[in-house]
């Protein structure tokens, strides 16, 4: 459970100007995000500014306990499934997650509910303070990360769910002592940065777990799980062995779910969720938050619980005739999953993609994964961010591949068109990455 705090940890450091929120959004810009840096630049891993900063901050990841969650996919499914099973046991939940679709408050949020613009503004605030008075000068990705853990030790609550950002072992979220680390699954993404082969990615996030941890695996190749026992936690879970879904159907509105944990079993579970990627993600949340409270759930508050989870720009239903679909899957294993679940639905009509990505990314396999050749067209269009891979590249994979292709850069614009294209018995599908997603989210949610 959550170590002693002092009464330090509830301080509040802030220059000496109270900070507007438009203050807070332009010192996060004067910083250097590596979330968006092109491709192939390195910077040597380290933890030491932002273990710094936390020092002078009173070392507020100590002031409640954490559910650590890393993995290749699934890991913000899994962090909002487990935020609800906690609060729904009445828990003061804070979560931290990456990236945000619209706004960035979304990323820090307490019992499901974004930190609002004054309390955010307050959080970057005393960040920036220490930053002035020790000459340490973290990365956005950094600051936001200490801004969330203060927040969370301001407001006094009583566990934390923190997303990795990319990893495990480097990731400024690492700074953290996890009373349960959570492994959704391992796949072939940010080669560049966490290393070739998924054997190194897997050892990159085995980093995230202490001795002291209770370690959810989610991930079942037998040649890795070697990796993940060699950090010696103090209990691990398999998924199959220990936890899992004993049935995963197809349900109206989402998935009909039996999942079985060390502690209980729970039958006929709806999850108002699209794909049976998303039950294995409840399963893992379950066992999580299992783990954490060392005894099986309430069987109705569960329910409850995840009856009411959304997960925003995750097949995400935004239009009918044609059917709008939006998903942030940004790489080919998210690619498949997405594929497999746009099955179930039975559209009569072809697909038609709007699909940007990020650079570093393989547009050719994440489109054959997708099921260009089927579409009736690929719109290829890009986001205005640094990282954004030119929609000519995106459009030449796709007529490699033999699709039919055009470049429409603007995402209204390529909605605009996609709309166009498609009859109503087609599907629309905007993919490719959380960014254009959150552009499309904008024409179409507001």
């Amino acid at each position: 459970m959550a170590r002693p705090v002092s009464s330090g940890a509830r301080r509040r450091h802030t220059p000496a100007r109270r900070w507007s929120y438009d203050d807070a959004l332009a010192y996060l810009d004067d910083h250097v995000d590596l979330e968006a840096l092109a491709a192939g630049h390195f910077e040597a891993p380290t933890l030491e500014r932002v273990e710094r900063l936390a020092t002078l901050l009173a070392d507020p990841q100590h002031a409640q306990p954490v559910l650590h969650i890393t993995g290749t996919n699934g890991k913000g499914s899994t962090a909002r499934m487990a935020t609800a099973l906690l609060a729904a046991h009445g828990l003061s939940v804070g979560t931290y997650t990456s990236p945000d679709l619209t706004r960035v408050n979304e990323r820090i949020s307490r019992n499901g509910d974004p930190i609002d613009d004054a309390d955010f503004a307050e959080a970057v605030a005393a960040v920036a303070g220490l930053e002035q008075a020790s000459g340490v000068r973290p990365t956005r990705f950094e600051i936001l990360t200490l801004a969330a853990l203060g927040w969370f030790a301001a407001t006094a609550v009583d566990v934390a769910v923190v997303e990795v950002g990319m990893g495990g072992r480097w990731d400024a979220t690492n700074v953290v002592d996890a009373a349960v680390a959570v492994v959704t699954n391992v796949g072939l993404d940010h080669t560049g940065v966490l290393g070739p082969t998924r054997a190194h990615i897997a050892a990159e996030k085995a980093g995230i777990v202490g001795p002291g941890a209770t370690l959810v695996l989610g991930e079942t190749d037998a040649d890795l799980v070697p990796i993940f026992e060699a950090t010696q936690p103090a209990a691990l879970w398999r998924r199959h062995d220990d936890f899992g879904c004993l049935a995963n159907e197809v349900a109206v509105g989402g998935r009909l779910l039996d999942v079985r944990t060390p502690a209980a079993t729970y039958d006929q579970v709806l999850l108002p969720l699209h794909g049976a990627h998303q039950g294995d993600n409840a399963a893992i949340a379950i066992a999580a938050v299992e783990a954490f409270f060392g005894r099986a759930l309430d069987d109705d508050v569960l329910r409850e619980a995840l009856g009411g989870v959304r997960v925003p720009g995750r097949f995400e239903i935004v239009g009918r005739r044609p059917l709008v679909v939006l998903d942030g899957a940004h790489n080919p294993d998210g690619c498949q999953a997405l594929a497999d679940t746009l099955d179930d639905f039975s559209v009569a009509g072809a697909p038609v993609l709007v699909v940007g990505m990020s650079q570093g990314r393989s547009a050719r396999e994440m489109l054959s994964a997708l099921g260009a050749t089927r579409a009736r067209l690929v719109v290829a269009c890009a986001v205005d961010w640094p990282r954004s891979m030119p929609a000519g590249e995106i459009a030449a994979a796709a007529r490699e591949l033999g699709a039919a292709a055009e470049v429409v850069p603007d995402v209204a614009d390529a909605l605009q068109r996609a709309l166009a294209v498609a009859g109503a018995d087609d599907v629309v599908l905007v993919t490719g990455s959380l960014y254009v997603v959150g552009a499309a989210r904008t024409v179409f949610l507001g």
